[in-house]
């Protein structure tokens, strides 16, 4: 019942739109925007500071109401940042329906790692040692792992897996949905040059930077694994391999694909079934 509720509200409020979100800082942060947006200092990680879009469900101002919320990172893909998700889907509605924060950190083109070659793009490093801390001592967030998950389309799917996988102290749940899960196909694109240097050059640090090839990490129960990819995506192939990688090691996930190419309109479905199976671990169903 809970799932068929929560599908009629995300079908409701991709209809009727989101609401859009003002620039505030940490230290003035808005008690009364559902959706808002903070920054947070990229120092001594980033080389410039993060903006952030952040949505709380409507109860979370309740008078009366002192829950800590589970939270959802939700990361974009290569040439993105904070605003993509929000423009993707109705992130207000979103924390209602699922009673978690929502948090759309700027992912800078980083792949979400941190740089060998970059010392101002330390991307992993800001992610669990600032934002991370930085999120819970700004908001009422659950702190327990179970109570965090990770996810994002693309750059931010590899993201989400990367992070879930080597942090999994940290996030219950990783996902990733038309995932560049394996680099290695693509040695020219997407800057990931800029950030581990050449390939051919550099192929033993590229293998080393690739979600398919940190498998050896992760133990079979440690991580709740979902992730998905559309048949006519130039990633269905990578997601595929790592599908039977994961297979091999007898590592339990969620592996769901569909029609759909590498854009907003799969990304704006595929998200729902992962934010189910969040749901599900945060509360116990």
């Amino acid at each position: 019942m809970k799932k068929l509720f929560i599908s009629l509200v995300a079908c409701f409020a991709i209809i009727s739109g989101w609401l859009g979100f003002s620039s505030m800082s940490p230290s003035n942060i808005s008690t009364h925007l559902q959706v808002d947006t903070i920054t947070i200092a990229g120092a001594p990680y980033l080389s410039q500071d993060m903006k952030v879009t952040v949505a709380v469900p409507q109860s979370y101002f309740n008078a009366d109401d002192t829950t800590h919320y589970p939270v959802v990172y939700l990361l974009n893909g290569h040439g993105g940042s904070y605003k993509n998700w929000p423009m993707i889907v109705p992130v207000d509605s979103i924390a209602d329906a699922y009673q978690s924060i929502i948090i759309c950190p700027s992912g800078m083109n980083s792949w979400y790692w941190d740089s060998p070659v970059d010392p101002g793009m330390q991307m992993e490093s800001f992610f669990v040692k600032k934002l991370v801390p930085s999120i819970d001592s700004l908001y009422r967030t659950r702190t327990d792992r179970l109570g965090r998950a990770i996810t994002g389309f693309s750059m931010g799917g590899h993201g989400g897996l990367w992070l879930g996988i080597r942090h999994s102290d940290l996030f219950g749940s990783a996902g990733a949905s038309s995932g560049g899960v394996n680099i290695m196909p693509f040695p020219k694109n997407w800057n990931m040059a800029t950030f581990l240097g050449n390939q051919e050059e550099n192929r033993e640090r590229w293998e080393n930077h690739t979600v398919i090839n940190i498998l050896d990490q992760l133990q079979p129960g440690q991580l709740n694994v979902i992730f998905d990819c559309g048949t006519e995506d130039f990633f269905y192939d990578v997601n595929c391999d790592l599908d039977s990688a994961l297979n091999a090691r007898k590592i339990p996930h969620v592996y769901r694909t569909s029609p759909g190419a590498h854009n907003g309109a799969y990304w704006s479905k595929s998200v729902y079934p992962q934010l189910d199976f969040f749901y599900d671990v945060f509360y116990g169903k």
